[in-house]
Order: C-alpha cells, then structure tokens, then sequence
C-alpha cells in the first residue's frame, strides 16, 4: 500500500505532504509498531483524546498536557532510532501540521492571561474538541500501525 492510499483511508488527506512521499510504500517495521503502540498508549490515556466536561478540568494543565507530545513523541523516536522511520514520518507531520498551530496560538494567549477569562476558557475547550477529533483519528491510525485492537471506543462516555 503506498502512503498517499494510507491517509486517504484514514481521511487525513487534508495534510501537507509532498508527492513523492505519497507514493512511497507504506510498510511499517516491527520498530515502527512498537513506537507506534507507544505513542498510542500515551494519546488513548490524555486528555488529548479523553473529553472533559465544562465544571472541570483545567485549561492550562490540558494545554500543557497536549504540549508535552512533543516531548514524547522526540523520546519515543530517539529511543526506536532510525529503524521506525514510517512513525516518524507520520508523527512529524501530525505535530507540525495538527498539534502545533493550537499549542502556539494558546501558549501566546495563556501567558497573557487568557485562561483568566471565561469567555477564552469556552474558546479554548472548543478548539480543544477539535483538536481531539484529529487526534483521535491520529490514535487509531497508530493503533493501525502498531497492529492492535482500536480502544479509542471502548469506554461508554454517554452515562
């Protein structure tokens, strides 16, 4: 399967990838499926895929906790190296083009006092339901990779 035909089925076509990538194989190694199996422990246990209801919760420690992907996600490639190459690519991409525009335009805001404001705090928790939507289909394209059973619907959150 190529990477374009991948992404499609995962309706992530909306990312800026160059062509020639797009055609490469999508073949990802037994390095890849442990990084990706990682990764998706990480998102399917965060508030980045987990909802919070209004009354609680925390602006700030969501933002940071969405934020510290970066950090986890750089762990996770540097200790699989250069031999999970398929999740780096992909992880590279979601981080840059998904997680990064919204940690960027709320980090600025936070430090001017954003979460202080009700009004920014309901913006914020809106754009974090549409930050999550994304990174839930991150989450199972990950489980995809790393060969496992999707859990990102196991939990009955109607209760």
């Amino acid at each position: 399967m190529k990477w374009g035909k991948w992404l499609e089925n995962w309706d992530m076509t909306s990312l800026k990838i160059k062509t020639p990538f797009l055609e490469m194989d999508w073949n990802p190694q037994e390095k890849d499926k442990d990084a990706a199996w990682e990764l998706y422990i990480e998102l399917l246990t965060r508030i980045t895929t987990q909802k919070i209801e209004l009354e609680h919760g925390d602006e700030k420690v969501a933002l940071d906790s969405v934020y510290s992907l970066f950090g986890l996600t750089r762990g996770i490639i540097k200790n699989y190296g250069r031999d999970c190459i398929e999740f780096t690519k992909l992880a590279i991409v979601v981080l840059n083009q998904i997680i990064r525009p919204f940690t960027v335009k709320w980090h600025k805001l936070s430090l001017g006092g954003a979460f202080s404001d009700s009004e920014q705090c309901e913006a914020f928790r809106k754009e974090l339901g549409s930050l999550q939507e994304k990174l839930i289909v991150y989450t199972k394209m990950l489980a995809d990779m790393a060969g496992v059973e999707d859990l990102t619907n196991l939990e009955d959150t109607n209760y």
